[in-house]
């Protein structure tokens, strides 16, 4: 229960973040991404604090083997940048440009309703479907 309660609480202040920060909002996003056009820069000082914290947040969580939950701590094990990764990343850049939400984002659409974010979520969770069946075809 703590683990769910913890989870919950994450879970909400990352959402409200995204709301209070503007990106939930689709074409603030795309007002961000339009350099050639009519730039929005704001996002920018949104994404550097956003860094800040994280960095402070990732390097307090590294002195401690357990999370406020109880949990242990498990750290990615993979470290290099490798085809999947870049091909995903690039996936990622262009979703994100066309449509101008993300996955948090989208969650948070989803939970007011948004028809775009549902829209978003369905072809999120088909791409994962998709690439889990290609995953598993290719360990075959």
């Amino acid at each position: 229960m703590k683990k769910l309660m913890f989870a919950f609480a994450g879970g909400l202040l990352f959402g409200v973040g995204l709301i209070l920060a503007g990106m939930a909002n689709p074409s603030k996003v795309l007002g961000f991404l339009d350099v050639a056009g009519k730039w929005d820069p704001s996002l920018a000082f949104v994404m550097a604090g956003a860094i800040a914290v994280g960095l402070i947040g990732f390097r307090f969580a590294r002195m401690n083997a357990f999370a406020w939950s109880g949990e242990p701590r498990v750290w990615p094990a993979l470290r290099h940048i490798d085809k999947r990764l870049v091909i995903g990343a690039l996936l990622f850049g262009v979703g994100w440009g066309i449509a101008g939400i993300c996955p948090g984002p989208a969650l948070v659409l989803l939970g007011a309703g948004s028809g775009k974010g549902l829209l978003f979520v369905v072809a999120m969770i088909v791409g994962m479907a998709i690439h889990a069946i290609a995953t598993r075809a290719q360990t075959k």
